[in-house]
């Protein structure tokens, strides 16, 4: 059996999604230990229990310590199962980052699968609804997969309340390689509000393109339908070759021109390295090339999250090497590398 201490590298949640789903997808039993040591609140919370729940329906799995707060769990997957499964997280955790531990498994089933997740679809410290669809999707697609997504309703912290909805058809992913971005097509700005007043998107839509230098943009308000109030901005770069898109959340005593201002610091620094690949990407990317076997992208300086999510693919697929390089020096672009040794 296969132990992972969570305490290492970034020492949160995605060490415990990234092995559990692929425990499911290798046949691996594993051991967790130490789970989100590195955070205040150390422990499976309800996001990562329902991650672990969907991991193990999936999987067959048999599992101790599935349970709020627990530090340790042991994981044995039996069996990749397609078909229908739902899940309730029960609060606004994330529900994108619940279909990101399951699909690489599912993709691997023998027959098709719909996934109906509901909880927060639009969070902070994870990938809205709009990144998967517009960002992390395409590219999975041009690898081989075939994967629906759809959003029936948005979710903000604290209501939640969300619904996302993911068709997956079995089949094998092949390597894919993205080193240039290309020619920027259009830069697009939507501050999503739900049950706010628009003069609140107005100035954030103003603020981002004024911190970005864009005139002439789509920049505009878009109100959606949710349990709660919600706010989000959301920046968005089309390029030749890739898509970008930065969000900062909204909450009570943040003012709507500083949510606006993280956004665009995001997208600024992405598009002052001139790569195609930026930092939450370069997270989700890593473990579908590992299990194509080969590819590779550039990408920003990497993150404490990047270098853990290649560890832990280590451990799950030792044939596969993962490399990351600096082109020149620290601060500038790197290049990551994926081949079977």
């Amino acid at each position: 059996m296969l132990t992972i201490d969570g305490s290492k590298g970034e020492g949160g949640g995605q060490i415990v999604r990234s092995a559990l789903g692929l425990a499911v997808r290798t046949g691996t039993p594993v051991t967790l230990e130490n789970i989100r040591a590195g955070r205040q609140k150390p422990g499976l919370k309800r996001q990562h229990l329902t991650a672990v729940q969907a991991a193990a329906r999936v999987g067959a799995a048999r599992v101790e310590g599935a349970e709020l707060n627990s530090g340790r769990l042991v994981f044995e997957p039996q069996a990749i199962l397609g078909g229908t499964h739902e899940h309730h997280i029960g609060s606004a955790g994330s529900a994108t980052l619940v279909l990101q531990t399951v699909i690489p498994a599912l993709l691997a089933a023998d027959t098709p699968s719909t996934v109906v997740v509901t909880g927060g679809t639009h969070n902070d410290l994870a990938p809205p609804f709009d990144f998967l669809e517009r960002v992390w999707l395409p590219l999975l697609k041009r690898m081989g997969a075939q994967i629906e997504l759809r959003l029936e309703r948005a979710g903000f912290y604290p209501a939640g309340g969300g619904r996302v909805v993911a068709e997956i058809t079995p089949g094998p992913l092949s390597p894919l390689t993205l080193d240039a971005r290309g020619e920027i097509l259009t830069r697009r700005v939507r501050a999503l509000l739900a049950n706010l007043p628009g003069h609140i998107g107005l100035r954030e839509a103003e603020t981002a393109c004024a911190a970005l230098g864009w005139t002439g943009a789509d920049a505009r308000p878009e109100h959606v339908a949710a349990d709660g109030p919600g706010n989000m901005v959301i920046v968005e770069v089309a390029c030749a070759h890739a898509h970008a898109l930065f969000s900062a959340v909204g909450r009570r005593g943040k003012r709507a021109e500083q949510v606006a201002e993280q956004a665009a610091a995001e997208c600024a620094a992405w598009l002052a390295l001139d790569v195609p690949v930026g930092p939450h990407l370069a997270d989700q990317l890593i473990l579908p090339l590992a299990l194509a076997g080969g590819g590779g992208f550039r990408t920003v300086p990497p993150t404490l999250h990047t270098r853990t999510q290649v560890q832990t693919v280590q451990r799950f697929l030792p044939e596969v090497a993962v490399t990351l390089t600096p082109e020149d020096h620290e601060d500038g672009p790197w290049a990551l590398r994926v081949s079977r040794r």
